[in-house]
């Protein structure tokens, strides 16, 4: 019986090289990597020799090297030819977010892999936060209460850099809203459930460079939950704690630092066992809160052994691509808002997230 997954990369420098690979596809388990490319060959070569894999000349070299599947690490406006390419040569494939640059590409890729017979899946690691995960079973569990309010925040200081390809806009789809946004608006609709509207500002109010360093997106859910995402390239590192703040009619979760590439943060609950009685004195105690400390998890690690897992399993991934269609249309009417000054709904907001 099968217990690995011989996985290929396509995009060998960058996020795979800084995370995916060394703490993701290296460690796990269930899962062998075999092939790497990277239009940078110097980089590639140096890849492939750390980690003793082929360093393959192209996308087909990395497609018949006898992979199951491939991670697709690439600029954002490459993941839909690269997907259909993987599909058409049946292989699984697991990209980063966003999926393509439109809903209509998302939409291409994720029937592509329907057709094929493989798996589509969207990098979104950090619902494998162990606190995230904490805090979403609480939810479930109902001591929360009635969810009411929910925001989640990424900024870092991301200044004009020559030739990246997130400063434009025909490569990388705009700028903090759909590079840090997605994975803000995907952990909420996980704690909250899907978004049906949505209202948007979106501002250059450091950087000149084209796409947006500045974004606050006014979320609301179809459980009649509220929500704001801020997502900004121009607030330095140390300045932004980004944060999960999750309110509901029995209290709150908030964490900070758990949003982000690491296992780190802290998450604190304050939470009555029922809802209460006006107290016109309004008192509040300052203490009273209970620490959620669950082992920490590497998200990448966590991220490649579930979607091989699946693969092994023969089982949907919790990662499905219809969670990378989905928030391509929630991104979709969050920049329509900024345009527009308007609220704008959700196409398929009645469809659940994955």
């Amino acid at each position: 019986m099968k217990t690995k997954v011989k996985w290929g990369v396509i995009g060998s420098g960058g996020i795979a090289l800084r995370r995916t690979m060394p703490e993701g596809i290296i460690p796990a388990c269930n899962a062998e990597l075999v092939a790497v490319y990277d239009i940078n060959r110097a980089i590639n070569e140096e890849v492939a020799w750390r980690f003793r894999v082929k360093a393959a000349a192209g996308e087909d070299q990395v497609l018949d090297s006898g992979i199951d599947a491939v991670y697709v690490a690439t600029p954002a406006d490459l993941h839909h030819g690269q997907v259909l390419r993987c599909a058409a040569a049946r292989k699984h494939v697991l990209c980063e977010k966003p999926l393509g640059m439109t809903v209509g590409e998302a939409g291409e890729m994720l029937r592509a892999c329907e057709a094929a017979g493989v798996q589509l899946g969207t990098a979104f690691m950090m619902r494998f936060h162990s606190r995230h995960q904490a805090a979403r079973r609480m939810i479930e569990e109902g001591k929360l209460g009635k969810p009411v309010y929910g925001r989640a925040q990424l900024s870092c200081w991301y200044p004009p850099i020559e030739g990246a390809w997130r400063q434009q806009p025909a490569r990388g789809g705009g700028g903090s809203l759909i590079d840090m946004g997605g994975h803000c608006i995907d952990l909420l609709e996980m704690f909250f459930g899907p978004v049906v509207q949505v209202s948007c500002f979106i501002n250059n109010s450091v950087h000149a460079y084209a796409p947006e360093d500045s974004a606050v997106a006014m979320l609301s859910f179809e459980n009649g939950a509220l929500g704001t995402v801020d997502t900004f390239f121009c607030i330095p590192d140390e300045a932004s704690e980004n944060v999960v703040e999750l309110y509901g009619s029995r209290g709150s979760i908030i964490a900070r630092g758990t949003i982000g590439q690491g296992a780190e943060g802290h998450m604190v609950a304050r939470l009555k066992q029922a809802e209460e009685a006006y107290d016109a004195q309004q008192g509040r105690q300052t203490g009273g809160f209970i620490s959620i400390d669950p082992a920490p998890i590497n998200t990448y690690r966590a991220e490649i052994e579930e979607f091989s897992q699946a693969l092994l399993d023969g089982r949907p991934s919790v990662l499905a691509g219809k969670s990378g269609l989905r928030s391509q249309m929630v991104l979709t009417a969050c920049y329509n808002s900024g345009r527009t000054g308007r609220a704008v709904n959700v196409a398929g907001a009645s469809a659940a997230p994955a």
